[in-house]
């Protein structure tokens, strides 16, 4: 289907609202267009992160203050010193994210292109953490369901950080859950402990919810080997530790396929998900 007509089918259909679609229409129809006036063209169905790059930093010029937009330093820039462009900037990226999604779903492309590098990362609210509301929270459970391999190479260690937030461990305990501190109670939920960082005290003990331990089984045979000393639940390549900044990395990643989730304002953060936890419905929620 031509790309412009998978657009106009998309956004007659697509749950957005009035001001959102018409959003979506003006930027990635300016997408369209500047992947057509180039030499050679672009082929919008297969492209690199590197040409949205290069069409969006032409809207940052100005912002950017002489700097190249070449990588999240510049990005951090243009968060820190001009917020609103940055928004500006992440909503149009959210954008091009939620085409590629309906771009993938009418088959179109196999995979949607990871634009995650491309977020300045500027909160849309400076409010602390909302937890999701039931709708919402429902959403996230469904998306954290459907995170495959066509997602992710390590989909299911994203899927296990997801739903070990939802227990209400913040992103920096589910960094340290020790491998030490890991034990099967044999009907389908285990007992873990966040270790603090010297070690000195093991930390809260938390018992899973059996569909979090589910998804900690699944992981488990597919943990990357750790280094040396590594004692931590959830490697990296190489075998290292993530920092505690990794599971907002997967939560913006994983939200971004969603609507209802990609246009929270505030943005849902790996605290918005500690803050939620699974099935009750706080007050006020």
């Amino acid at each position: 289907m031509d790309p412009l007509t998978l657009l106009d089918d998309w956004l007659t259909t697509a749950p957005l609202r009035s001001s959102s679609r018409i959003e979506y229409q003006r930027e990635v129809t300016r997408w369209l267009t500047w992947c057509a006036t180039q030499r050679p063209p672009v082929d919008p169905y297969d492209c690199g992160i590197e040409h949205v790059a290069a069409w969006a930093g032409g809207f940052l010029t100005e912002q950017l203050d002489g700097r190249p937009f070449d990588g999240p330093d510049a990005l951090a820039h243009v968060a820190e010193h001009h917020r609103a462009a940055a928004l500006t900037h992440d909503r149009r990226i959210t954008a091009l994210t939620q085409f590629y999604e309906a771009c993938k779903d009418r088959g179109a492309i196999r995979l949607v292109p990871d634009l995650t590098m491309l977020r300045s990362g500027v909160d849309r609210d400076a409010t602390p953490p909302r937890r999701l509301t039931p709708e919402e929270r429902s959403v996230m459970l469904y998306v954290v369901g459907m995170w495959g391999p066509e997602r992710a190479r390590h989909y299911r260690r994203d899927r296990l950080i997801a739903f070990l937030l939802l227990e209400g461990l913040r992103p920096a305990e589910v960094a340290r859950i020790d491998m030490r501190h890991l034990y099967d109670l044999q009907d389908g939920r285990w007992e873990v402990r966040a270790p603090d960082y010297e070690y000195e005290n093991v930390g809260k003990k938390h018992v899973l919810e059996p569909l979090t331990g589910a998804a900690l089984k699944e992981y488990l045979p597919h943990r990357i080997k750790p280094e040396d000393g590594v004692h931590t639940l959830i490697t990296v390549q190489g075998g290292r530790p993530i920092d505690s900044g990794y599971p907002n990395l997967i939560i913006r990643q994983m939200t971004a396929t969603h609507p209802l989730l990609a246009e929270r304002t505030p943005p849902v953060t790996a605290d918005t998900l500690s803050h939620t936890g699974f099935w009750d419905t706080p007050a006020g929620a």
